[in-house]
């Protein structure tokens, strides 16, 4: 392994969270979309998924984010969700494991 894994924080919930997320792990049916903002799946720093981007593949699962995942899993793997009022980053840190490692404001 090759990339650091940051620490896990204790998320808090937020006025304007999308589809209910207020874990501190990324649920596998979660989805990876903001609707208004931006939200992405990278591997490390390259972006593998974004919102809005594809037509043929308008949103992304946990579940899909940890197939695709799998296939490098040596790889610092991450979610983002930026959105108004909410901003969540997770990090892979094991098979199935999407750990919360920020948390901000969002933007608005």
């Amino acid at each position: 392994m090759t990339w650091t894994k940051e620490p896990p924080i204790e998320g808090k919930q937020q006025p304007c969270l999308h589809a209910g997320i207020a874990e501190n792990l990324f649920p596998p049916d979660g989805i990876i979309a903001v609707g208004f903002g931006a939200a992405c799946l990278t591997c490390s720093g390259a972006c593998i998924w974004e919102e809005g981007r594809y037509e043929d593949k308008p949103e992304l699962t946990g579940a899909e984010a940890e197939a695709l995942a799998l296939e490098d899993p040596d790889k610092d793997w991450r979610i983002f969700l930026i959105g108004p009022l909410s901003e969540r980053e997770y990090q892979r840190h094991g098979p199935g494991q999407w750990v919360l490692i920020k948390q901000g404001e969002g933007f608005a």
